[in-house]
This record gives C-alpha cells, structure tokens and sequence, in this order.
C-alpha cells in the first residue's frame, strides 16, 4: 500500500494473517475525517486482497471518530480541498460527481468478499457514525454514542449511511435519529439492532476475537457467498433471492466435489 498516501489521511493498516485492522490514527483531533482520510480509506479498499478473511475498522484513542474536519465549514477550508461552503457554488455535476468520490470510502466495506466490523468507543458523530454503518458488523464499547448531526447542520447524510442504517433500525426509528440528530448509547444500540455486541469498557479486544474467531474458521467460499446472498436480499424479489441462492449453492457444490476429487 502507499505509505504516503495512508500518513496524509492519517490511516494506519495492520494485517494479522487473515486480519487486517484499519484504525483512523488521529486522535489528537478526535479522528475528525478530511478528503485526505477517504482517499487514504478508498486506497485500502482498492488495495484488498483476497487473502484478507476481515476487516477491523477503529478509531484511536477514546472516539472512534467526531465526523467531519470543522474547517470544511468554513469558507478557506482544508488547503488542496474544496470547502463545503465553495462546493455550493460549483455546477450540479461537479458538486455530484465530488460527492461521489467521496462515498466510495464508506461503500467499499459492505461490497467487499471480507467480512467488516467496525469497532466504536466513544463518539461516532455524522460521517463517523455513517463510517461505521458502512460495515457489515458493529461491535460497540459501552462508552459509545452515535449520532447523525448533519440535520442539525442544515445538510442531511451523504456518505451513503442512510440505506444500511434503514436497513439496521427500520424507517421510523432512522428516521427519529436523523431528524433530532440525537444521541444512541451503545445499550439501546444493541436493543434496536445497530449493534451486535456491546463489550465493558476496555474489553472490546475479547468481544472482537470471539467474533471473529468463527468467521475465519468457516471455508472463505462459503462465507462470502452467504454474505453476498444477505447483502442483496432486501433488493430482491423473492424469486429472484432462491434463484441467487441456488447459483450460490451450485458454485459451492462443485468446488467441494473438486476438492474431493470427485468425478476427476
């Protein structure tokens, strides 16, 4: 990976055999993201290789991470970025297509064949809250809080977390959090169906490992596939979805006969 471009958007990559952790490494300032971070975190999407079974995102320090950078609010903004302010006057394609390419930071992770799991302690505030919607599994520290401020900004969410967090919480209830841009500790996160795991402070390590463990332990093929299988149900029609699962179930049905040496 490129180390230069992972240092500007201050992201750092670890990989532990089938494990690799991603971890927004600026705690000095609460992890707040700029353009430089999603470049950085569309390059470790790009760069994914099969042989990574999952990924953990974190935050370091105690947030996971405070949104956005306050100076893209700002008419001098970030230097080399467009300010959000300056983008309003730019035409409806370049503000589209700007948009865009910062959305695929936060899509890569669920349409990826590794299993993502973001790991939240403390605040996940706006487009940290949709970093971690962009995951398939959420395992929350008791400490954490999430919340959708964009609203009480005047903007709405863009970063593509309103799909996955409908599909989590339901319509009402999303709706209910985005709107009052209120907060959501970590209990009533589970209770609704955010999370999957809550862990006492200072043991999310151990919550992680056991949730990991099986995952890595079961075939990649049969994994991916099954995710994939989930991942586009609630788009299908029904029929279409047994379809899907026997196309699934027949790839797999031949790769286990060969692997048996069967019919060779």
């Amino acid at each position: 990976m490129d180390a230069s471009l992972l240092a500007a958007g201050n992201v750092r990559v670890e990989v532990d055999g089938a494990v690799m952790t991603v971890t927004l490494d600026r705690a000095e300032a609460r992890n707040a993201q700029t353009p430089a971070t999603w470049a950085a975190l569309v390059h470790v999407g790009r760069e994914l290789t099969p042989d990574v079974r999952v990924v953990i995102l974190r935050g370091a320090g105690p947030t996971f991470s405070a949104g956005l950078d306050r100076r893209m609010f700002t008419p001098d903004g970030i230097p080399g970025e467009p300010s959000l302010l300056s983008l309003a006057a730019a035409s409806d394609d370049e503000i589209d297509a700007q948009i865009s390419a910062y959305q695929d930071a936060f899509t890569w992770w669920r349409a990826s064949d590794a299993i993502t799991v973001a790991a939240v302690q403390g605040h996940a505030i706006g487009a940290g809250f949709q970093l971690a919607l962009g995951c398939d599994l959420i395992v929350a520290d008791e400490t954490a809080l999430f919340s959708m401020k964009e609203p009480s900004f005047g903007l709405v969410p863009d970063l593509a977390g309103t799909a996955p967090l409908v599909e989590a919480v339901g319509y009402s209830r999303a709706l209910e959090i985005c709107t009052s841009s209120r907060s959501v500790g970590a209990e009533e996160a589970l209770r609704i169906g955010l999370v999957v795991a809550v862990a006492a402070a200072g043991e999310i390590n151990g919550v992680l490992a056991s949730l990991i463990a099986p995952i890595v332990a079961n075939p990649a093929g049969s994994v991916t596939a099954t995710k994939h299988l989930l991942r586009g149900a609630a788009h299908r029609h029904p029929v279409d979805q047994r379809a899907a699962e026997r196309d699934a179930q027949r790839e797999r049905l031949r790769e286990l006969a060969a692997l048996a040496g069967f019919g060779s």
